[in-house]
């Protein structure tokens, strides 16, 4: 499917009957559900805004058992973490179905948990496919299970069932968090026999599902005290008390509570999103029961100067989307917002608010400062590159008579042009490549390489220009492991760049001698220093090719390669080292896994000694 208009097609049909609300819930739920989601406080797609503020529309047409059972069916996929959160806030039956047929990854809980109301991650908390660290969130905001500590069991005689106390409701205040008792209505027991009074039963525990709708599920289940009353009235009571006492201790510190004693400070958690319903004058009338203490009562700045575009539009009645705001409050709300919201009208056609959702800017990412240097020698690589490969170009056409025919002695002018521009764009290569790995703006290709195969193969390669001079390199045993953490192809360029450049400088007759070896996860190639570099007041600056000298690791001369290669050695985490009269490169072997980037080594270049 190139162009997915399927939400569009669902948007543009205005469902009027009951049957057609019901179906487009359903699209909307499927298609919500599969679609792929961004992290809270991202820039979300207007078809998807569109798509939620239809299906609340559609939600107050429903009813909420309605709605859960459109949403517990086998071929539901909810996969949008928004949507979930969505309708997490929602009837606390569709919020179960909900938290329950949800499929989302562990990154994505994470996201969108700060949002969820409380008696949600209770419900959330009870699922068994939930990552380490979702739980660990779970535990820091409080959220155990739902439900009053159960009664202490305790060994009492059976007591006939006609003798038992009604078990009294109790609700939970999910502002407040206060716990009341209902009153209970029974009718008037008949007295017991005086014979033997029989023992008070224990009270029945409370279902989960009384509770599901109160703030205790962000709360552990605490545990009761030992000495449980034998009275029924008496058991809910303590188990009251001591259900409020868990609840003040464990209230997370992210609403302007105050510090728990002996616990270290710190700041607390800024919110990254949540809903909100405002009057037709601004003033925020309802959002999640856990934020109502910081944000209810609070108006949207209208008349501020930078709220200009959210003043033009709440002036005018129209949607305002990633609209920047600035609240006072309380730290975990205080600070820019981008805000995304819709007018409200009633029957009459007037505006009674708006409804919509804050969510925190996105955080902007400094780019990291470029090494000056080598930018400007990228520009300078860039300006040159460009004439020598239309030179190059031109003189391919002359020498290959692409245009008509051209004298013999006109088209070998044109083939050394060619190769002298080759050459040149092959130096060019060189310098930016060094810059690059300069700035670390070039990261060798992962992977790993024999490099003992790799040296003598390049031994042998050399053979036809060492042999009849009777230099090269004397090879001793090769270990048998010597593989490193270098892709094939770096390891093999910058093995030959190093032993090309030591052997073009070697005289005739003067043998180098070379030395693999490897320990400790590292494997070092220790390489004899040819006498006319060690004669040079440091090998690593750049000089010209030596006299006569025919074999060369680069187009700069063996400083200039060697620096390269030092660099190159560096970014694969190792090294490249003058000691004794010997080039030591040192590269770190493969590991299974590597957690963290090598650790940046000094230059090599720099405080060089011990060179005869």
């Amino acid at each position: 499917m190139h162009i997915d208009d399927r939400l569009a097609t669902v948007l543009a049909v205005s469902a009027t009957g009951d049957n057609q609300i019901r179906v487009q819930f359903r699209q909307l739920v499927d298609l919500l559900g599969t679609m792929p989601t961004t992290a809270l406080g991202a820039a979300a797609d207007p078809a998807v805004d569109r798509a939620m503020l239809r299906l609340g529309e559609l939600s107050r047409r429903i009813p909420p058992a309605e709605r859960a059972a459109a949403l517990d069916r086998s071929g539901v996929r909810l996969r949008n973490a928004r949507l979930v959160a969505e309708l997490a806030c929602d009837h606390p039956t569709v919020a179960e179905t909900a938290i329950r047929m949800a499929r989302l990854s562990e990154e994505q809980w994470l996201d969108i948990l700060p949002t969820l109301p409380p008696r949600v991650r209770g419900l959330l908390r009870q699922r068994r496919d939930l990552g380490t660290a979702v739980i660990q969130r779970l535990d820091q905001l409080g959220a155990s299970g739902p439900g009053l500590p159960a009664p202490p069991l305790t060994e009492t005689a059976a007591a006939p069932q006609s003798e038992e106390p009604p078990a009294v409701p109790v609700t939970v205040d999910d502002q407040g968090g206060k716990v009341l008792p209902l009153r209970a209505r029974t009718e008037p027991q008949s007295p017991a026999p005086p014979a033997a009074p029989p023992a008070a039963p224990l009270p029945a525990p409370l279902p989960a599902a009384a509770t599901l709708g109160s703030a205790e599920a962000e709360t552990a289940r605490p545990t009761p005290s030992e000495g449980a009353a034998r009275d029924g009235i008496g058991a809910i009571v303590r188990r009251i008390e001591a259900f409020r006492r868990t609840r003040e201790a464990t209230r997370p510190a992210a609403n302007d509570a105050p510090f728990l004693p002996l616990v270290e400070e710190g700041d607390p958690a800024r919110l990254q999103a949540f809903a909100f319903a405002c009057d037709s004058s601004g003033r925020i009338v309802w959002t999640d029961a856990s934020l109502a203490g910081m944000i209810v009562g609070l108006l949207l700045p209208l008349a501020e100067r930078s709220s200009s575009q959210l003043a033009s539009a709440f002036r005018r009645r129209l949607p305002v989307r990633a609209t920047p705001v600035e609240l006072d409050g309380p730290a975990a709300i205080a600070g820019p917002w981008l805000l995304d919201a819709a007018p409200e009208f009633d029957g009459e056609g007037r505006c009674t608010g708006y409804t919509g959702k804050f969510r925190r800017p996105s955080p902007v990412v400094a780019a990291q400062p470029a090494n000056p240097e080598a930018v400007r020698v990228r520009q300078v690589l860039h300006e040159l590159r460009t004439p020598v490969n239309a030179i190059q170009g031109f003189a391919e056409l002359i020498h290959q008579q692409l245009v008509g025919p051209v004298p013999h002695g006109y088209r070998a002018l044109a083939a050394g042009i060619a190769a002298d521009a080759a050459q040149m764009l092959a130096g060019f290569e060189e310098l930016e490549r060094l810059a690059r790995l300069d700035s670390g703006a070039m990261a060798p290709e992962p992977g790993e390489a024999d490099l003992g195969g790799l040296v003598e193969a390049l031994i042998a390669q050399l053979a036809p220009f060492t042999g009849p001079r009777q230099s090269g390199f004397t090879l001793a045993t090769t270990p048998a492991d010597c593989r490193v953490g270098l892709g094939h192809a770096d390891a093999e360029r910058l093995g030959w760049r190093l032993l090309a450049t030591l052997a073009g400088a070697a005289r005739p007759g003067e043998r180098l001698s070379a030395l693999l070896q490897s320990r400790d996860g590292t494997v070092t190639l220790t390489l004899g220093l040819p006498e006319a570099l060690a004669a040079l007041p440091d090998p690593f600056e750049g000089h010209a090719p030596l006299s006569g000298q025919s074999l060369s690791g680069g187009l700069f001369g063996g400083g200039f390669a060697l620096r390269l290669a030092a660099a190159e050695a560096r970014s694969a985490g190792g090294s490249l080292t003058l000691r004794d009269r010997h080039v030591i490169l040192a590269l770190p072997a493969p590991r299974a896994e590597r957690l963290t980037a090598p650790d940046p080594l000094p230059n090599p270049v720099q405080g060089v000694s011990g060179i005869g």
